[in-house]
């Protein structure tokens, strides 16, 4: 194969042998594989794009014979350092293994992991049917990442996230043996829940190669507001506030004074007329017209005694208008400095106003950017950190005050990750979520599974530091014109 390096030894021969239709040693491929959205790089010495179940058990059972390292991989979209091939060896992307089939009766899907969660939705929505979870990135993130991850999104506070909604799941053991965790059915109570331990393993315990998705059911129509508030505390209550009404949004998103400003500014117009620089909420409803119709008069009614102003979408046109100023959020924050981190700590709701106060105090302490914006509505908010890595001063205050964001969050009772999960970005900190009983059982459940640690090593486990890395300067296929967060589809 053209432009391929060194073969670097009897595993690499092996799986050449065994599998080499799918294997690729060039040095595009291998530098595509060695980062994912966290952008830090680490070779792996070859990637496998296999396209039959069968070729993944094949690989599991060389890299055992040979202890190479073994990366999962979908889109690469992991903000954490997850799919990062940290020690080398192979990295298996699954993308190619991209098929789903829908059953609108019993309304499940099978997708294999490679499927795109926004093609998965699309199709649903063909027979009146929908996956409610929706990352921002479901334009191009996987099913198989989406239960690596235990992935959510902004339908969250309604509808649940992605163990929610899985069945069973199909793959194989990192010793290369098949297995199926569940079954199609609605009810399952027989043996252990290994499907559970696996969702939010992030390729740690087990690959995943197929998935059984429930369905549920398209709603009619949705209506969709955006508010501002007189202080972040106010806007806040809402996640109490509208339940107590009766209210169920489908979507509940918060943005924090310093958020609005740095839009506002980055865009060079208000978010809404006459004010500027408020707290936001933006708020969707879904579900059968005549229930939204009410449920919009009681929100209103609501937003009128409480937000300072207000704008209610009379169309699907004005609805994209109002979700400009969550889509813009990471943009505008990208363009002060050249490094951003996402943190998407989760706090009990009650905690979430001492979580933004908290932040603030951070900003104004440590000299920072830092920015507060997300899923209010189940206590997922994501803490963004925007420091000039080349500034020493800078980033050693940006990595303190990461620490203390942390460990705040632990004391509030929350976790230091709801849907990204820990991957490269947070290993340091995952020991303050454990005592020393709940870690050594974790870490005894890998070795069982995976008795000579093939998948994913070095992450969880194992503090990493990730600033002191240095970021590659490179992208993605799927980066090209992405927006951080998408308008939902109704």
């Amino acid at each position: 194969m053209s432009g391929e390096i060194q073969e670097s030894g009897a595993g690499l021969t092996a799986l050449l042998s065994v599998l080499g239709e799918v294997v690729s040693t060039t040095e595009d491929d291998l530098r595509r594989a060695s980062f994912d959205a966290m952008k830090l790089a680490f070779p792996p010495e070859a990637v496998v794009t296999p396209t039959a179940e069968e070729q993944v058990g094949q690989l599991l059972v060389l890299a055992n014979e040979f202890q190479v390292p073994v990366t999962t991989r979908g889109a690469g979209s992991s903000l954490t350092g997850s799919a990062a091939p940290l020690k080398g060896g192979w990295v298996l992307d699954l993308s190619r293994m991209n098929a789903f089939s829908i059953d609108r009766d019993e309304r499940v899907c099978v997708a294999q992991a490679g499927v795109v969660v926004a093609d998965l939705q699309a199709e649903a929505e063909e027979v009146e049917l929908f996956y409610p979870p929706d990352p921002s990135s479901k334009k191009f993130c996987t099913i198989g990442g989406n239960v690596a991850c235990n992935a959510g999104g902004l339908r969250c506070v309604k509808y649940g996230v992605t163990r929610d909604y899985v069945r069973a799941l199909a793959g194989f053991l990192p010793t290369g043996e098949k297995v199926r965790w569940g079954r199609a059915t609605r009810k399952f109570a027989t043996g252990y829940n290994l499907r559970d331990l696996w969702i939010g393993s992030e390729g740690t315990l087990g690959v995943v190669t197929e998935v059984t998705l429930g369905l549920a059911l398209k709603p009619a129509c949705r209506r969709t507001f955006l508010a501002a508030f007189p202080d972040e505390a106010t806007a806040l209550e809402a996640p109490f506030a509208l339940p107590a009404l009766g209210l169920q949004p489908s979507i509940l998103e918060f943005l924090d004074q310093w958020t609005v400003s740095c839009v506002e500014s980055f865009t060079g117009k208000t978010v809404l007329d006459g004010v500027s620089g408020l707290p936001l909420l933006l708020i969707e409803l879904d579900g059968h017209p005549a229930q939204v119709e009410e449920s919009a008069e009681q929100l209103t009614s609501w937003l009128e005694k409480t937000a300072v102003a207000r704008r209610i979408a009379a169309s699907e046109e004005e609805a994209e208008e109002l979700w400009e100023v969550r889509r813009t959020g990471s943009p505008a924050m990208r363009k002060l400095a050249n490094t951003k981190l996402n943190e998407d700590v989760v706090v009990p709701l009650r905690r979430q106003v001492e979580l933004v106060s908290f932040v603030n105090l951070l900003r104004e302490e440590r000299d920072l950017r830092i920015g507060t914006f997300g899923h209010c509505g189940d206590g997922n908010l994501h803490v963004n950190f925007m420091y000039d890595r080349e500034d020493e001063n800078e980033a050693e205050r940006a990595r303190v005050a990461l620490g203390e964001l942390m460990k705040k969050v632990v004391e509030l009772g929350g976790a230091i990750s709801g849907e990204h999960g820990i991957g490269l970005a947070k290993t340091e900190f995952a020991p303050l979520m454990f005592n020393d009983a709940e870690w050594e059982t974790m870490q005894a459940i890998k070795r069982t599974l995976d008795p000579n640690g093939i998948l994913n090593p070095g992450k969880l486990f194992h503090a990493f530091r990730p600033w002191e890395q240095v970021p590659v300067n490179e992208t993605l296929p799927w980066e090209h014109g992405v927006e951080e967060c998408q308008p939902i589809k109704s």
